[in-house]
């Protein structure tokens, strides 16, 4: 049986709880579907340091936790469900998902984005046996050894802090000769002893049969292939958005990255996106609940009459 509500929101995590807060505050019906635990990709970082009203660092899980809270203190619900196809064309908007359907006036669209893949040998066949892409889901595995972490952001950065506190050496990867993060962030791992930085380097696959044993990359000043032993590699090259659900229903820029103005609104009537999923400059865990509080706003409006 088809369950409805004024609300359905795609997707638990920042963006997704600050529109469940807001709506649900207006007096809207508010469900969220939500594939794994609350909080998304933020459930798994080991602190956050730079969320406002928080001045020490927390864990990301128990932020997640008090932002699922917050937006159930003032009645929305949770469902525990990976969502299978979306129909957003209709003026009613309808969610398949493994417990069932849901349907429903406006929808939210907060998936958020999941880590971005090298796409070289090995790393597919070794991933959870070597090849990581959550420092804090698995860093404890590889204490006293040694890891590489590919990638020159921030959260290639954050990755190699978390393990340089557990492995013996940490190898930052990056095709660069500059990392791209923070300045502060990059200093705090600069005085790091057991962090090197290999530049100018690009992975070709990862070695191992039942374990990474190490990758081979290009130096790209020379073009000459090398090897480089390790025990785990951990990959943080940036996000790739949740978005094959919406093929075909929503214009999605180059990167897949839905279009949507800071309004939130998409081209669907009643259809919003918020958060790492919308095409935006800046990807913050505040960025994100900002958007979930405008597309709320939004929604509510939509479901008014207005025209938005």
């Amino acid at each position: 049986m088809e369950q409805s509500a004024d609300v359905l929101i795609v997707g638990g995590g920042p963006a997704g709880y600050a529109a469940a807060l807001y709506a649900a505050r207006s007096g809207l019906t508010t469900l969220v579907l939500e594939g794994a635990a609350p909080g998304g990709q933020l459930a798994a970082a080991e602190v956050v340091e730079n969320y406002p009203g928080e001045p020490e660092a927390v864990e990301g899980w128990r932020l997640a936790e008090r932002m699922r809270q917050g937006a159930e203190r003032f009645g929305a619900a949770t469902v525990l469900a990976q969502v299978l196809a979306l129909h957003l064309t209709g003026p009613e908007k309808q969610a398949e998902t493994t417990v069932g359907a849901f349907a429903s006036r406006a929808l939210i669209y907060a998936a958020g984005a999941g880590p971005r893949k090298l796409g070289v040998p090995g790393e597919g066949a070794l991933r959870g046996r070597g090849v990581s892409f959550c420092a804090a889901c698995d860093g404890a595995l590889f204490r006293g050894r040694d890891v590489v972490v590919i990638g020159g952001g921030n959260s290639a950065v954050s990755e190699a802090l978390t393990l340089s506190r557990l492995c013996r050496r940490v190898t930052v990867v990056h095709r660069r000769d500059t990392l791209r993060a923070e300045r502060q962030a990059v200093q705090a791992l600069e005085r790091m002893k057991n962090v090197d930085f290999l530049w100018n380097a690009a992975v070709e696959a990862v070695e191992g049969e039942k374990a990474v044993t190490g990758l081979r990359y290009r130096d790209l000043a020379t073009g000459e292939r090398r090897r480089l032993p390790c025990a785990g590699v951990f990959v943080a090259i940036g996000r790739q958005p949740e978005t094959a659900l919406l093929a075909g229903q929503l214009p999605l820029d180059p990167a897949c990255y839905v279009l949507a103005d800071e309004t939130t609104a998409t081209a669907l009537p009643g259809v919003f996106a918020a958060g790492d999923v919308r095409a935006k400059r800046l990807r913050q865990i505040v960025t994100a609940a900002a958007d979930g509080a405008v597309a709320a706003h939004m929604a509510a409006a939509y479901l008014e009459g207005w025209n938005v």
